[in-house]
């Protein structure tokens, strides 16, 4: 695996006529990337810093306003993207860094490798990018130092701050950044609420740029040119999560998720930040199609998992919970039982699906354990859960069980578990484990060693640690992590890929209950939330009903196409085998469509309304085709351009029938025909309100 060129740090600070300079380290050996190094000159005479991307398109400056503020903007094909936003650090117990500073050194490098995933939306990612560091330093007394990192590729920008140890700023107790992202034009924004109780669990509002309040990240924007750009973070480690409140006009403050202290984050000796990251695209499509994140974050620590990280379909008695049938807690409305389990192991294995997913399985489910998980044992089932029997049933039925740890928000007495719990899922067959944190926003039950109890935010630095102690402990055991009630995305799963999915956005779930998922929630998602990366959404609901028998506000063959829209290794047949059975010719897609991709291309799209995605399989010649829509019908005509040529395939079509709708009995209604296509023909896409369109073009 190739690794991306780092930037050569400066070493040390020193004096040339009694002014200022700074030293950079000599240039890297050959083969490592091609440096530019500013020497070093007096800050009378700072040093330029500008930055264009590979292809010139995209360019950051970074200088200082007349107070000694640093500031960058960015451009993109010559329109200002980013007008003169600021740049540094507020502190709890020293002077905030911000004003009277220089730019006192400039280095510049650039890269261009790829890398291979072992899994995921791509097989190859391509790493091209330039980058500077720009070295500040105080002309006050303090004379505190610190450098911008910035990674440009031709689709977006990544900066990050990079403090070197130095004597006035030994230890940060940081109370909030200073970072601002100047848009500078209005436009259309989606985006959902911040630091509310429900964490990241909003639906998408769609406001003026200028009409937003404080937001979480990623928030994508439409400017008045059509330019896209989505702000969001890559490489969260050790930091409290980035949300973002709107100033004045299109202009927004980072603020850093809180935690039980005084201070947002604190830090020792050298340290960095996580890359602020803009997407920068002219459409929605070229937003998806970006790698910066992943690219800014650090190769794979685990090696070779093949062996022991396995994408797939997996199947659950969770829906027969969220619609209320079954219950979590012992009784006589129980689901992990040893007889419910054995019945979905049976629906799995007819189906060559190889997961089942059990929740409610262990002891600590009785009583109220929202936001009190402290009687949770991951290694202890429950007596009418014959843990050895159902782990032998289902190795005879070529079949495996996902494991499920809900904290109810205890947190440390989670760690306290975890080698017990991932040891137990070992010895039972276990290979992946769903986590949970159900509780509300800022009531995470942290427990110190000297016994001290205090409540975190579910992004704060301390849980911002604790998702990623829970991703290392798994690792050591060869377990894989699907985290819901998570931490936002940040592309981590490049460095640990057993971090395998997360939930964080309002998923299904929500369509079985009151208040539930409009038809253009999907359409968001596509452009907001999985820009991050893959969603646990549990897709496959063919029966259309929810708790109380209640319509879920969609149509059978959109939620098909929702297993190629909707990316994640690991995916879910939410439904129940019962109503399975109704629908045999639509479970024959979800048997079909795999989980792990070698290539993906958005064929169209527009933010909160419609978009197509083709993916081709991997190790496969076989391509899938999955298209969503709003509360409003659509045909939609895609170019197979990106097939073989020479090649015939079978377009296996499951699309909306005659009359269906969203909103209406006809919901149900689909049409299942072939066809033979091959390179450069074209299709018509019709889709239905609230419907969708899946497609499998098997290749001859």
């Amino acid at each position: 695996m190739s690794t991306r060129h780092v930037l050569a740090p400066i070493l040390a600070v020193g004096t040339l006529a009694g002014s200022a300079v700074a030293f950079a380290q000599d240039p890297a050996p050959a083969g490592t990337g091609a440096q530019e190094i500013i020497r070093p000159q007096p800050v009378a005479t700072a040093p330029d810093a500008t930055l264009a991307s590979p292809d010139g398109s995209i360019v950051v400056k970074v200088t200082t306003d007349t107070d000694g503020r640093p500031v960058y903007t960015v451009t993109r094909k010559g329109e200002l993207i980013v007008a003169p936003s600021r740049l540094g650090f507020l502190f709890t117990d020293q002077p905030k860094i911000e004003r009277n500073m220089r730019v006192v050194a400039v280095t510049r490098d650039k890269g261009d490798t790829s890398w291979t995933q072992p899994w995921g939306e791509w097989r190859r990612i391509r790493d091209n990018h330039t980058s500077m560091r720009v070295r500040l330093m105080e002309t006050s007394a303090l004379k505190r130092t610190m450098d911008v990192v910035f990674q440009l590729q031709d689709d977006g920008v990544g900066f990050r701050y990079e403090v070197p140890d130095q004597p006035n700023l030994h230890t940060a107790n940081i109370a909030d950044e200073l970072t601002e992202f100047n848009i500078a034009s209005d436009g259309e924004a989606w985006w959902k609420p911040a630091f509310k109780f429900n964490r990241e669990e909003y639906l998408y509002q769609r406001t003026p740029i200028s009409g937003t309040g404080t937001v979480a990240t990623p928030i994508t924007m439409k400017l008045a040119s059509g330019t896209h750009v989505t702000i969001h973070e890559a490489a969260l480690v050790d930091y409290a999560g980035m949300n973002l409140r709107k100033a004045e006009g299109q202009q927004f403050a980072a603020v850093l998720t809180p935690g039980a202290g005084r201070p947002k984050v604190v830090k020792q000796g050298s340290w960095t930040t996580p890359w602020r990251t803009l997407l920068i695209a002219d459409n929605a499509g070229g937003l998806y199609m970006s790698h910066l994140m992943l690219n800014l974050n650090e190769p794979n620590k685990l090696g070779d998992v093949s062996s022991w990280v396995k994408p797939g379909k997996f199947v659950g008695v969770w829906w027969n919970m969220i619609t209320g049938k079954w219950s979590w807690a012992r009784g006589p409305q129980h689901g992990a039982t040893t007889q419910h389990v054995k019945q979905y192991i049976d629906f799995a294995s007819a189906n060559k699906i190889p997961g089942v997913l059990v929740e409610g399985w262990n002891i600590g489910w009785d009583g109220d354990w929202f936001g009190n998980g402290n009687a949770m044992n991951f290694s202890q089932p429950t007596e009418d859960f014959d843990a050895a029997e159902l782990q032998r049933y289902a190795k005879a039925k070529k079949v495996y069980l996902i494991g499920h740890h809900e904290t109810g928000g205890s947190a440390s007495h989670y760690e306290d578990q975890f080698d017990s719990a991932f040891r137990y899922a070992v010895d039972h067959g276990i290979p992946a484990v769903k986590t949970g944190y159900v509780t509300d926003a800022g009531q995470i039950e942290r427990v110190d060693p000297d016994g001290t109890r205090s409540r975190e935010w579910h992004e704060g630095q301390w849980m911002v640690g604790h998702y990623l102690r829970v991703v290392q402990a798994a690792a050591k055991y060869h377990v894989s992590i699907d985290t819901h009630e998570p931490v936002k995305d940040t592309g981590l799963r490049r460095t640990w890929p057993n971090w395998i999915a997360r939930e964080g956005s309002r998923g299904m779930e929500y369509n079985s209950w009151e208040g539930k998922n409009p038809p253009e929630h999907e359409a968001n998602l596509a452009f907001t939330r999985m820009l991050e990366g893959p969603m646990d959404f549990t897709p496959g609901i063919l029966s259309l009903k929810g708790s109380n028998d209640s319509d879920i506000l969609s149509t059978i063959a959109k939620q098909l196409a929702l297993y190629v829209v909707l990316y994640s290794p690991v995916v879910m047949a939410a439904d129940t085998p019962e109503h399975y059975a109704e629908y045999p010719g639509p479970l024959k897609f979800i048997r079909d469509v795999p989980t792990d991709w070698d290539d993906t291309l958005v064929l169209n799209g527009e933010v909160g309304d419609y978009v197509t995605f083709a993916r081709k399989v991997r190790n496969g010649r076989d391509w899938y085709i999955g298209s969503i829509t709003d509360e409003n019908p659509r045909d939609l005509t895609v170019t197979l351009d990106f097939l073989d040529p020479g090649r015939t395939y079978t377009a296996e079509i499951y699309r909306d029938g005659p009359g269906a709708r969203y909103d209406t009995a006809a919901q149900h209604q689909i049409a299942i025909e072939t066809r033979r296509v091959k390179k450069g023909d074209q299709m018509v896409l019709s889709l239905a309100p609230g419907g969708g369109q899946a497609i499998r073009l098997k290749a001859a």
